[in-house]
């Protein structure tokens, strides 16, 4: 099923008429720090929160996000988490927001993470219930919208990049859209480059600048030409996995300490731990090697990998 999806989707993906949606996201809304605090406005109703966890799965899960049409068991499973923080207003609010998404491995009942991003504490939106959430990548309407429609965006070009070369590469262009639109309003923090290297800005930098188009190559051969072929041939596999994290190597020559490189290494360290533990000796050598240049703080986890 998945080979017929790739196929699918590199020969016919604009022609493709929709009939079903991509994700199939969770929301969970965590409102307790506002209980614990004295506020003005109050926030024990629970009302709400239910409301904007509502809205938010039904923004995510019922829109049409590409041209794709999905049978239910390929939607993308992903989930958002918002902690709120802060409420200022009836409408207002502050807090920190969490993203996950997971991929099949083909072949078998494993999953495998792809994204897991937990940004700074800053998050201020607009949340109103008697207003539905809206979005359009060229209209800022809102920071929540916006900022969820980015993420999701930058999400379909990472699952995409993992089945096929440069898969994803129109999903980062809309990416870069959604971010120069809400940049160019300049009413929230969090969209432009210069605040921090943790700005939304930067995961659409390095997935659209060329000079790491290691990125794409190792979400590609990571995954499809890795994980996917663990059931059929591990010692390939792993030797394509090696040639994923050399790609991430090459990235990383380029510019150090890549937000889009720390990310996927944080995400994938355990299951790389896992992948090379029954491997031969000079594999787990040059997997050490490899995560102590491009990211030292993981090397302790591979510890075991070091005296080789």
């Amino acid at each position: 099923m998945i080979k017929r999806y790739v196929l699918i989707f590199l020969s016919v993906m604009l022609l493709c008429k929709v009939n079903a949606q991509e994700f199939r996201c969770a929301v969970s809304i965590n409102n307790q720090k506002l209980l614990s605090t004295t506020q003005s406005y109050q926030s024990t109703d629970k009302k709400v929160f239910e409301s904007m966890k509502q809205a938010l799965e039904d923004f995510i899960n019922s829109r049409r996000w590409t041209n794709l049409d999905l049978e239910q068991h390929e939607k993308i499973d992903c989930s958002f988490s918002i902690i709120l923080n802060e409420r200022t207003s009836l409408t207002d609010f502050k807090g920190q927001i969490t993203m996950q998404m997971r991929r099949p491995v083909y072949n078998s009942s494993y999953t495998t993470g792809l994204f897991n991003y937990i940004e700074s504490a800053d998050f201020a939106f607009v949340y109103n219930e008697s207003q539905p959430l809206d979005y359009d990548p060229n209209t800022f309407y809102g920071n929540l919208s916006s900022t969820v429609a980015y993420y999701l965006y930058i999400m379909l070009g990472i699952y995409f990049d993992s089945y096929g070369p440069n898969g994803g590469e129109q999903f980062y262009e809309m990416a870069r859209t959604v971010c120069q639109t809400a940049d160019a309003v300049q009413q929230y923090k969090g969209w432009n480059s210069r605040e921090s290297q943790k700005a939304r800005y930067w995961f659409m930098e390095n997935h659209t600048n060329s000079a790491y188009s290691g990125l794409h190559t190792a979400y590609y051969l990571y995954h499809r030409m890795g994980l996917d072929m663990m059931t059929k041939d591990q010692p390939q596999a792993r030797q394509n996995i090696i040639a994923a994290l050399q790609a991430l190597q090459q990235v990383n020559k380029v510019r150090p300490n890549l937000l889009s490189v720390t990310q996927f290494v944080d995400v994938k360290i355990s299951e790389i731990v896992s992948i090379f533990t029954p491997a031969p000796a000079e594999e787990q050598k040059t997997v050490y090697n490899i995560i102590k240049e491009i990211s030292p703080i993981n090397t302790s986890k591979l510890k075991d990998f070091a005296t080789k």
